[in-house]
């Protein structure tokens, strides 16, 4: 996976170097696609070297994904947003929330996540939803924790990936109230 490189733990002047380039990069997406950035370009804007890039990244996707790892903390924390029993007719308000806030970066998520849920960012995100959905099943006692934590992870990765790329049509609205139908019946399905 491309998570970053580690510098010293705590070293505040490696976490302003990083917080730079994926500032640098974000700034850059805004203006043209992923693809015709170059690290030349992203280090000119972010003030540091190129060889200070390397330092703390392996490549412009390594960068790119953890411009993006904010992305997928949401979309986890939005997923998770409930207490109590889950009702499938009113998805948390986090979740339209993070689907209305994509809008700005879409292009920079379309490029590290593809149709599917794969790519490098997808990965991230079934690692990190899977994770979640599987700790919290099995805090609850909830039958098949495994399967239906990589499920869920599956299915979201996917449709968010299919509606970035327009392979599903809908506001953040409605796409909301699909996706979260969709995982409520996983986590309610009899699996005996």
């Amino acid at each position: 996976m491309n998570r970053p490189a580690e510098a010293a733990p705590g070293d505040p002047r490696a976490a302003r170097t990083r917080a730079r380039l994926r500032q640098a990069l974000l700034d850059e997406c805004a203006e043209r696609p992923l693809p015709e950035v170059t690290i030349a370009t992203l280090v000119r804007r972010a003030g540091v070297g190129r060889a200070t890039f390397y330092v703390h990244y392996a490549d412009l996707e390594a960068l790119a994904v953890d411009a993006c790892a904010d992305v997928v903390r949401e979309a986890v924390d939005a997923l998770h947003a409930w207490r109590g029993v889950p009702d499938p007719a009113a998805p948390p308000p986090a979740l339209r929330e993070f689907l209305t806030g994509l809008a700005p970066h879409a292009g920079l998520y379309r490029a590290l996540l593809r149709p599917g849920g794969g790519g490098p960012l997808g990965l991230v995100l079934h690692e990190d939803l899977r994770a979640r959905s599987f700790h919290e099943r099995s805090l609850a006692g909830a039958p098949e924790p495994e399967l239906i934590a990589s499920a869920v992870a599956a299915t979201f990765a996917g449709v968010l990936a299919d509606w970035l790329h327009g392979l599903v049509e809908g506001d953040p609205d409605r796409i909301a109230h699909q996706v979260w139908r969709l995982l409520v019946t996983l986590h309610r399905t009899p699996l005996a």
